[in-house]
């Protein structure tokens, strides 16, 4: 039996994780090539934060809901959509995962890796396909090249170390402080800078023997711009993601002239449903061999109840986290756990 209502994580206005409540709200009902899932697990990502502060709103047609990737299963399907009732899936979503019941557009639907559970898979979609698409096919990262993330230790950060050295790419990452150093050596990092204490810039000159690195994935920005175009090798190319410091910054352009460099970005949120579709495609292929190997996997730092989406917020929002924060939707039992 489907309920008429659900639990739901709103936003009451803009601002601080104080703006968080718990609501009730309508079931969705899957249009056509939808499913309506049942939500195990939702993962907790920055442009939900940015989304409660006022500065990312939903694309048009996306729910206000936040979240955008889950785990769970199917319960019931629009017109078109062929994965039976009962399938566990989880999924890249346009909004709606802090909640019980989500919809997913079929196309977007990924099966749980085996050897995963639901918690695992659920803190894959969002993090793999923004990797994927920024590192792999912007970036065009190969084998026996070199790497730099900054923030290794956030979801998207500790994916893209794995999947880099999978790739067979030399990693550089920073990070802040000798644990989170350490988190980002054993995911497979050959170097690991704290960017408090360290020069990124001179550091990985010096290791890359003043050649610089071939791609650059940045979640930064500010006066990171201007730093990671030096750090760059000739044809390098820098990819942003992100503006943490802000998107503004003075940049000597002679950079990418001088060294015939790319500077490229993207964002995944506003995308049309056939081009998420073959970003999923490609994962699908590509990708998800090497998490079912064991090269990639999900690195889960907490797990809190539905109702905890508040702390979940205020610890994405303090930078301490290593790996990934989830939301525990269909059991509604929490805690921390450090991987």
């Amino acid at each position: 039996m489907i309920p008429m209502t659900m639990q739901e994580i709103r936003f009451r206005g803009a601002g601080g994780p104080e703006v968080i409540a718990v609501a009730e709200g309508p079931v969705p009902k899957p249009g056509p090539g939808q499913l309506l899932v049942r939500v195990a697990y939702a993962g907790v990502n920055r442009p939900d934060c940015l989304q409660r502060a006022g500065g990312y709103p939903p694309p048009p047609g996306a729910p206000e809901v936040p979240g955008l990737e889950i785990s769970g299963h199917v319960v019931a399907a629009g017109e078109g959509a062929s994965l039976p009732v009962g399938t566990a899936l989880c999924a890249l979503i346009a909004g709606g995962g802090y909640a019980e019941y989500a919809l997913v557009d079929a196309p977007l639907a990924m099966p749980v890796p085996r050897g995963l559970s639901l918690l695992e898979a659920a803190a894959l979609p969002e993090n793999v396909l923004t990797v994927h698409d920024n590192v792999v096919t912007r970036g065009r990262l190969t084998a026996g090249e070199s790497f730099l993330v900054h923030g290794g230790t956030s979801g998207i950060g500790s994916i893209a170390i794995q999947m880099a050295k999978a790739l067979g790419a030399r990693v550089i990452s920073t990070a802040r402080g000798p644990e989170k150093l350490a988190f980002c050596r054993k995911l497979g990092a050959d170097l690991a800078l704290d960017y408090t204490e360290q020069d990124f810039v001179a550091e990985t000159l010096a290791a890359t023997r003043q050649q610089g690195v071939d791609v650059i994935l940045d979640m930064v920005g500010g006066d990171y711009i201007a730093r990671n175009l030096r750090c760059l090798a000739v044809e390098g190319r820098l990819v942003q993601i992100a503006f943490l410091k802000g998107s503004k910054a003075e940049i000597d352009f002679r950079h990418l002239m001088i060294r015939r460099l790319t500077f490229t970005g993207s964002t995944l949120r506003p995308r049309s449903l056939a081009l998420k579709a073959k970003i999923v495609e490609a994962v699908l292929r590509e990708i998800w061999p090497l998490v079912e190997q064991g090269a990639i996997r999900p690195r889960i730092d907490t797990v809190l109840p539905l109702k905890e989406a508040r702390a979940a917020h205020e610890r994405m929002e303090s930078s301490a986290h290593r790996g990934k924060i989830m939301l525990e939707v269909a059991g509604c039992q929490g805690g921390l756990r450090s991987d």
